[in-house]
């Protein structure tokens, strides 16, 4: 993987998030810490905190489509880019979930 498909991996926009997981195409990957998804989260999501990625990571199959979110973007940009990067598929919720 190349430096800049890490810095910038592949993203949706929130409708296309939301479409694709309404027909259950995909995942959501909820990246926040578990304080914050407990306050407010998509339902039906997956939370996996990113400062737990690394140890939780095998939680996730590779047989399946997730697309990452936070708040902004910016840590689901990175869980996003590490997931890849291990062979997942996985997309970047453009936006976070201000989006």
């Amino acid at each position: 993987m190349g430096l800049l498909s890490f810095l910038f991996p592949p993203s949706v926009s929130a409708a296309e998030a939301h479409e694709t997981a309404s027909r259950r195409e995909a995942v959501i990957l909820d990246v926040r810490e578990r304080h914050e998804w407990k306050a407010g989260r998509v339902p039906g999501s997956k939370n996996i905190p990113l400062s737990k990625l690394g140890a939780r990571a095998e939680e996730l199959r590779d047989d399946r489509r997730y697309i990452a979110v936070c708040r902004t973007g910016a840590r689901s940009r990175s869980a996003t880019a590490r997931l890849r990067s291990a062979g997942l598929d996985v997309v970047n919720l453009k936006g976070g979930l201000h989006a």
